[in-house]
């Protein structure tokens, strides 16, 4: 490291651990999961009572939407509620509000991909969102989620084997 003018702290160094805390994340051999102190808070979230409220929700819940399936999809109805106005909390609201949270709880381990092994990736499409993720054996990897952009709205399905 000194050949390349690189220095290292000492205190700030781990080596040969079982599992690392990395930007709200564990990484360890099995693979990425959620830290557990942040999903206890959102399994405690209370209902939100302003669009502040969802905001705070939604921020903490996007930032782990890859571990749930269809996050886009199923965050829709709430993020329906921020636009200028709209914030009127219903049945549809609170039921997608519910499902996030169930979600976020039960998230999965987040496998790494192993390039020297075949692996799936499949995409999804409706009229409310596009998904992406990776298959390599019964272990999903979830790549890409997000709504659809208003004009472009088309369903589409691709499997490709890689």
């Amino acid at each position: 490291m000194e050949h390349h003018h690189m220095s290292a702290k000492a205190l700030k160094c781990s080596f040969a651990m079982k599992k690392v805390e990395y930007l709200g994340h564990f990484i360890s051999r099995n693979g990425v999961e959620t830290d557990s102190k942040k999903i206890e808070d959102v399994a405690k979230w209370n209902i939100p009572t302003s669009v502040k409220d969802l905001r705070s929700f939604l921020g903490l819940a996007r930032y782990y939407r890859k571990f749930v399936k269809s996050y886009a999809v199923i965050s829709k109805p709430l993020t329906n509620l921020l636009k200028k106005g709209v914030f009127t909390w219903n049945q549809e609201a609170n039921k997608a509000f519910e499902k996030l949270k169930v979600a976020l709880t039960t998230a999965l381990v987040l496998a790494l991909p192993n390039f020297s092994k075949q692996f799936t990736v499949e995409t999804y499409g409706s009229n409310d969102g596009i998904g992406q993720f990776s298959c390599m054996k019964i272990i999903l990897l979830p790549i890409l989620a997000g709504p659809w952009v208003q004009n472009n709205r088309s369903c589409q399905y691709m499997r490709k084997n890689c």
